[in-house]
């Protein structure tokens, strides 16, 4: 969960950050909270029982810290949102119903190997798989698709620069190349590519 370092006054015309610059809310009581909730959801589940009465007398440790700015952040999540679990260059040979694979250990940045039965391979991919109906990313707040207006709100008391994009109003006519060089042309079997048409944004993408 990706949270602002601040938000919207009630009238809208006033930008109020967060009074601390470490983090967004103190440890202690977040932790607290964490714990109330946590306890809260076992007893709904019929699961309290089987937790240990003292689990609920110790501090809990949440760890809440500053991330550095927002850019950074969100390309270190898109790495692991917008992207499927394994690329196939990563696969190096299927054998006698073994999957070998490439991965990288976080701990010395070296690529290393892994073999695995093919069952246990795509148990693991398929752990990646979002269940039906899943939304992988949703945007509440000035964030929402429907609060466009907050979000340039937002930018503007902030000075912050966005990226204007222009659409056309109409997609453009097709039409033959006027020299057999200028036709584009499939790189694989070498046919004439023809634009059939262009794919407008959808009302409801993500800010």
């Amino acid at each position: 969960m990706l949270v602002s370092g601040g938000g919207l006054s009630a009238d809208g015309k006033e930008w109020l950050a967060t009074k601390h610059s470490a983090f967004l809310m103190p440890e202690g009581a977040l932790s607290m909270i964490f714990r109330a909730k946590f306890c809260a959801a076992l007893k709904k589940a019929g699961l309290l029982a089987q937790v240990p009465r003292q689990v609920w007398k110790k501090d809990w440790v949440v760890n809440c810290k500053a991330a550095g700015q927002g850019r950074g952040v969100l390309n270190y999540l898109a790495r692991y949102i917008f992207r499927v679990a394994i690329s196939n260059n990563r696969i190096v040979k299927l054998e006698d119903g073994h999957v070998t694979f490439q991965y990288k250990e976080s701990a010395t940045d070296q690529t290393q190997s892994s073999t695995v039965p093919a069952e246990e391979f795509i148990r693991r991919f398929l752990q990646h798989v979002l269940p039906d109906r899943f939304i992988k990313v949703r945007y509440y707040g000035f964030l929402s698709p429907g609060n466009r207006h907050l979000l340039t709100r937002v930018r503007a008391l902030l000075d912050a620069s966005t990226i204007e994009t222009t659409i056309p109003a109409q997609p453009p006519a097709v039409k033959e190349p006027t020299k057999a060089r200028d036709a584009p042309r499939c790189p694989q079997c070498g046919s004439l590519l023809i634009l059939v048409e262009t794919l407008r944004p959808r009302s409801r993408l993500p800010p």
